[in-house]
Order: structure tokens, then C-alpha cells, then sequence
């Protein structure tokens, strides 16, 4: 029940936090290249080249990046992008399905699960830097099921 309301749900995209390593990575990997470097030698405009316009969407809707770290050092500094090809979430390790108390409801029972993001038609370049550190490829959630009807129902996800 809980993957079926996911994929009744839009397709979206993954939004992927590119930090240092992954920026020399879509470098070298032709996404992206230096257009601008200012001043301060840390700043930098990156222009998507026509393949990175392919798989990523940035959320300005232009095609340049604008990294600004706060300093030559700043290793924590990210800039997020979009994949254009769209997937639904996907439910898994679902766990045993407990007894639960529920306003209105005579039966009820939860499971926790993992929601984790899918990354089916993505660059295999794109996945790399979605492994980076910093970014968030899974959810624990909980689903809350109702009994009504004659029939179990998903009551929620949280």
C-alpha cells in the first residue's frame, strides 16, 4: 500500500548537494566548466555544457552554477541541483507491523520502513556525487494503517 501511493504520486527529480569533490567531478565528467573566477580565486561560475543540460536541472532555471564559498577552506559549502530524469520514491525494509492506537479508529496497526530515493535513468557520474557526503539518499518513516470496511487502508505516512 505504501509503494502504491508513492507511485501514484507525481514522478520528481532528485535533488543532489554538489559539494567540492562533486564539483570536480562534473568537471571531469564534462557537466559543467568554469566559465567566470573572481577576484577572491574562490568564487566561480560554472556553465552546464550541453550533456549536463541533459541531466540536471539547476534551480534558478538558468545553466550556471554559482559557487560561492565562504573561503578558500570552506569544504561544507553546497550547491544544490536537480536530475531531470523523475522516479517515484521507493519503500523498503518494512518493518513488522505493530498494534496502534488511532483517533477513530477501531483497528490500527504501524510499521516503520525506509523511503529511499530512485535513481533509476540517473548518469551513473550523477549517482557518484549523489553518494557524496552530505546527501540524503534515504527517510525512516512510519505508515499508519486503518481497518474500515471490510478493508485495510493507509491512514498516513510520517
Amino acid at each position: 500500500m505504501v509503494q502504491a501511493k508513492y507511485d501514484q504520486t507525481p514522478a520528481t527529480g532528485v535533488d543532489i548537494l554538489v559539494d567540492d569533490l562533486g564539483m570536480r567531478q562534473g568537471i571531469a565528467g564534462k557537466l559543467w566548466e568554469r566559465k567566470t573566477v573572481y577576484p577572491n580565486k574562490y568564487w566561480a561560475d560554472f556553465k552546464l555544457t550541453d550533456e549536463g543540460k541533459k541531466v540536471v536541472k539547476l534551480p534558478n532555471g538558468g545553466d550556471v552554477i554559482e559557487w560561492r564559498p565562504s573561503g578558500l577552506d570552506d569544504k561544507t559549502y553546497t550547491y544544490r541541483i536537480t536530475t531531470v530524469a523523475a522516479n517515484h520514491l521507493k519503500a523498503h525494509d518494512m518493518g513488522e507491523l505493530q498494534d496502534e492506537m488511532l483517533p477513530g479508529a477501531d483497528t490500527a496497526k504501524g510499521a516503520k520502513y525506509t523511503e529511499g530515493v530512485n535513481l533509476t535513468g540517473v548518469p551513473d557520474l550523477l549517482q557518484q556525487i549523489a553518494h557524496n557526503p552530505g546527501n540524503k539518499l534515504s527517510t525512516k518513516r512510519q505508515a499508519d494503517f486503518v481497518y474500515q470496511g471490510g478493508a485495510w487502508k493507509l491512514q498516513g505516512i510520517s
